[in-house]
């Protein structure tokens, strides 16, 4: 066994598995498969052209290198990044253990206790701060929580203003620019106005329905968003805070003075900069707004035995519910660094968290007085952290850059400079050596700080915050230790079996690709940094634009994307900016096959489209003729068709190639979901097949872990003509030259997460790439052979083959009582995720094994399945007092004196030999959904303080 071969680590099945599972099919070879599952005419006639492949400890040498051109000065940029001090116990404990990174969304809810908790401490953090009544389980950035939040004042509207057509938005001048982008890209398509100006000169006109604040300034000054409320409240415009949640802790909750929504980034708790991503961001609102708030909620119910218990609430798939009427496209969220950013309060707690935020307040204000005294006209009146100076810009900078400091310089008489949790007294001293070298003046040195308050006194914090216990409990590395080690015990992640989930791709997260993730110099970088101070970062994130370029067929990519739903969002913008350039303003139509994933249609109408659905054949493809009269009939409007590829019915159609020629005939752009790329990779490709963008999962083809349902990276890749339209930033060059405005608010999103999908490339190179796919085909296969006769495949390919997943039908066994769901508990007891439930078809199961699963542990998978469909067969309509429907079986049940179930404990708990050797024990027992839809709870607040609607 060659022991440098990543790719032999990579790749689950070894050489004589593969020859016995190909035996198992009836084939001779490998390309056998490939020829009877993918249409010949899409098949790339040459390999990749990528570098060979690297062996792990080539990479990490190389990761290093790379990161010595990366120069992490001291920084006081602001603009919503900060440098941070990550708790080592948070960063053993959590970022480094796949234990929580290779966890999966909580959709399974009774093997996920653990993560959401951690959720929960993040919620209730948030609302506590913020002083709102609830709160979502993390959005992506602040920017995009901004957009959010405008889009969900625009939505709540009263009746009167909706009907008269009230579309102005006020949004302050002090707003962060990169948010401001962002607004103006989400605002334009659903049909808001924005109006941007000065706070104290907003009229409160009734035309407005709505306005955000940045509370500080992007400037630091805190202004009387207090005032500012009241009279907007008054006229009935709805106000949104974007707040830094650190000066929460000095500065009042603006849920207090009647915000409506407070958005913002965790990023300051403990979370490095990586050069712009990940961060998770926060949205709070009130409770009457719940039924409209994007994202995620975590929310308190009860189990089987009325016994406390979590779940998500509400915001559960909406989009496959609501399609084209989701409140929002987001489909992921920042978890893990929601849950590291959770765990930073109830390391702190609130005392530390004072003692942090008075350290940085009354630091600045000290700095502040200094500079006063050297002549510096300081303007900012009340301040948490940034200090406003006019001055000669250009005088500053010239020293700055000579003493390795990075400040902003907004316009050439204006410096700004933001203190933070890491800025010592020596680095204060640091920073009045060069103001007072610029100001030809003798530098004073400072030995102490005295507590002080630049905070207008109406503004100032009076509200508690961060009383629950788990916020009072944990201050020690060891009692953290600990906790962190009792919700993960709860949670059944990648390192303990596999995770089946169609359409998730829950692969290999291999260390080797992790590591960087913690180095000083790729954490530690400004996203708004000189670009000569990236060069490590530029480098990468260059050649991984190539890289996905050259996979992907295309002839540009764009990183900033930072989830799947974001990368959709961009790919339908860069299609409408492409159309407007050539004066078809009026193309807005967009087909959607039936089959397609939820977020599609989300995003679509979110793109200023209108949605038209395309039926699917009984076997499961595009209904070609139907596809080709809707586009006909549209053709004067025709904008796009997004389409999944393969199929979401995991299917490759042989027809894809006449479908995207159909679009191009009547007009339109063809965006493809890459979803479902870990069927593609090597074999073919996007731009092969017709399409003319497509976004990518990063989590998902390209390695980088869901972290129980983030980070992801969306990045877009696309032909030619669309190049020039890719997304910008308003202080980094990226993008096209006519590039729309952000889709995220760092210039290349979530950095530091793509060096994760860089080396998965570099390590893995062409050959390694391409074999990946052909054994996620071979395993997805393997399964589908193996569960015949036991559970009916709803699609095939033509020839009977599924592509790197497939749908099995659990509607039959209705007749035995039986639904999905309850074979989906049941796997639990088996040691195993359910895989994907009842999407795209209700009733249904889609199974998808990736490359990375040995033979052994896809044949413990299947005799887990074999074994609950022989259970099926004996039980009755008639009686609920089965394994199945009692599944999941907790350790409490099963060491419980009493035993009231017509099967043994033994059955119950193992009713497989392997499952002894590796038991995991569900902590609760079946939620009760309903209940925590009926009392949604989103806080710590014990569920005995509450009684059932």
């Amino acid at each position: 066994m060659n022991t440098n071969a990543f790719a032999l680590r990579h790749i689950g099945p070894r050489e004589e598995d593969q020859k016995l599972m190909l035996k198992t099919l009836g084939l001779d070879s490998l390309d056998q498969l490939i020829y009877e599952t993918i249409p010949n005419d899409i098949r790339l006639k040459n390999g990749l052209n990528l570098d060979d492949p690297m062996t792990e400890h080539e990479y990490l040498l190389h990761i290093h290198d790379l990161s010595k051109k990366n120069k992490a000065r001291k920084t006081y940029i602001g603009l919503g990044y900060h440098p941070t001090i990550m708790p080592a116990v948070i960063q053993r404990n959590i970022l480094e253990n796949p234990g929580w990174y290779t966890a999966y969304t909580p959709y399974q809810a009774e093997i996920a206790q653990g993560r959401l908790e951690a959720l929960l401490n993040f919620q209730t953090m948030v609302i506590d701060l913020t002083g709102m009544e609830i709160a979502n389980a993390s959005l992506l950035d602040e920017s995009t929580a901004a957009a959010e939040a405008m889009s969900l004042l625009f939505a709540v509207r009263e009746r009167d203003q909706k009907k008269a057509g009230i579309n102005k938005f006020f949004v302050s001048e002090n707003i962060l620019p990169q948010t401001l982008s962002l607004l103006q890209t989400r605002a334009t398509p659903i049909g808001i106005e924005l109006v941007i100006g000065k706070e104290e000169a907003f009229a409160y006109s009734e035309d407005f329905f709505g306005a955000i604040l940045q509370y500080p300034g992007k400037d630091g000054q805190i202004t009387d968003i207090k005032s500012f409320i009241s009279k907007a409240n008054n006229s009935r415009i709805k106000v949104a805070v974007a707040a830094d949640i650190l000066s929460l802790v000095k500065l009042e909750a603006p849920g207090k003075f009647g915000a409506d929504v407070v958005v913002g980034t965790t990023q300051r708790f403990g979370i490095p900069m990586g050069y712009g991503g990940p961060h998770a961001a926060y949205f709070a609102t009130k409770e009457a707004y719940k039924r409209d708030l994007p994202g995620r909620i975590i929310g308190v119910t009860k189990d089987a035995n009325s016994n406390r218990a979590l779940r998500m609430a509400l915001q559960t798939r909406e989009q496959h519910i609501k399609r084209d009427k989701a409140t929002s496209n987001i489909c992921t969220a920042q978890v893990l660094l929601a849950v590291m950013a959770s765990m930073y309060g109830v390391y702190h707690g609130p005392q530390g968290l004072k003692f942090i935020a008075n350290k940085i307040h009354s630091k600045t204000a000290k700095l502040a007085v200094v500079l006063e005294s050297l002549g510096y006209n300081q303007v900012n009146t009340s301040y948490f952290d940034t200090l406003q100076i006019k001055t000669n810009a250009k005088a500053i900078k010239k020293v700055a850059t000579e003493k390795k400091v990075n400040l902003h310089y907004p316009n050439k008489d204006t410096v700004t400079l933001s203190v933070n949790e890491t800025t010592s007294i020596r680095d204060i001293n640091y920073l009045i050596s060069i103001f007072a070298e610029a100001a030809e003046k003798e530098t004073t040195i400072i030995s102490l700080v005295e507590e002080a308050n630049n905070i207008s006194e109406p503004l100032q914090r009076q509200s508690d915050f961060l009383t629950d216990p788990v916020f009072n409990t944990y201050h020690s590395e060891t009692e953290l230790m600990r906790y962190i080690k009792s919700l993960e015990r709860k949670d059944l992640a990648l390192n303990h079996s596999m995770i089946s989930l169609g359409s998730c791709t829950m692969k290999l997260n291999a260390a080797s690709e992790m590591l960087p993730l913690s180095w000083f110099k790729w954490g530690n970088i400004h996203p708004f940094a000189p670009l000569k101070q990236a060069k490590g970062y530029l480098t990468v994130l260059k050649e991984l634009e190539d890289q996905l370029t050259e996979i992907t067929g295309f002839a540009a990519t764009s990183l900033q994307p930072n989830s799947g739903a974001q990368g959709e969002f961009a790919g339908l913008m860069v299609i409408k900016a492409y159309h407007e350039s050539r004066g078809d303003h009026h193309r807005n139509i967009c087909l959607i096959p039936s089959s397609a994933h939820g977020t599609n249609p989300a995003s679509a109408v979110m793109a200023g489209m209108k949605v038209v659905v395309t039926k699917s054949t009984e076997e499961g493809n595009i209904d070609v003729e139907d596809l080709r009269e809707k586009a006909e009939l549209h053709k004067g409007n025709l904008s796009a068709l997004m389409v999944t590829y393969p199929s979401t019915h995991g299917v490759y159609e042989s027809a894809i190639k006449e479908v995207t020629q159909i679009i191009h005939d009547n007009g339109g752009q063809v965006y493809m979901d890459g979803a479902n790329m870990n069927a593609q990779v090597g074999l073919t490709n996007p731009g092969n097949i017709g399409a003319d963008v497509c976004h990518l999962n990063l989590h998902k083809t390209f390695a980088i872990p869901h972290g129980g349902g983030g980070p992801g990276v969306g990045p877009i890749c696309v032909a030619k003509q669309l190049v020039p339209f890719l997304p910008g930033n308003p202080l980094v060059k990226t993008g096209g030259d006519n590039a729309i405005t952000a889709i995220s608010g760092a210039p290349f999103g979530s950095a530091l997460a793509c060096l994760i999908s860089y080396g998965y490339i570099k390590m893995l190179g062409a050959k390694g790439l391409t074999e990946s796919t052909k054994i996620a085909i071979l395993n997805a296969n393997y399964i589908k052979h193996r569960l015949q006769g036991s559970f009916d495949t709803l699609y095939s390919g033509e020839r009977g083959r599924a592509a790197h997943e497939m749908i099995v039908d659990c509607r039959p066994f209705k007749a035995h009582g039986i639904e999905v769901t309850d074979i989906a508990k049941r796997l639990m007891d088996y040691g195993f995720h359910a895989p994907t439930v009842s999407f795209p078809v209700a009733g249904t199961m889609m199974i998808e094994p990736t490359e990375s699963e040995s033979k052994a542990e896809m044949d413990r998978f299947c005799d887990a399945m074999i074994s609950i469909k022989n259970e099926i067969d004996n039980v009755s309509k008639d009686n609920d007092n089965n394994v199945l429907k009692n599944a999941p079986h907790t350790l409490n049940m099963i060491t419980a004196n009493e035993w009231q179930f017509t099967y043994t404990r033994e059955e119950a708990a193992f009713p497989l030999d392997y499952v002894r050797n590796n038991k995991f024990w569900p902590s609760v027992r079946r939620v009760d959904d309903a209940y925590g839809d009926r009392n949604l709870i989103c806080s710590c607040t014990p569920i005995e303080a509450y009684a059932e609607a």
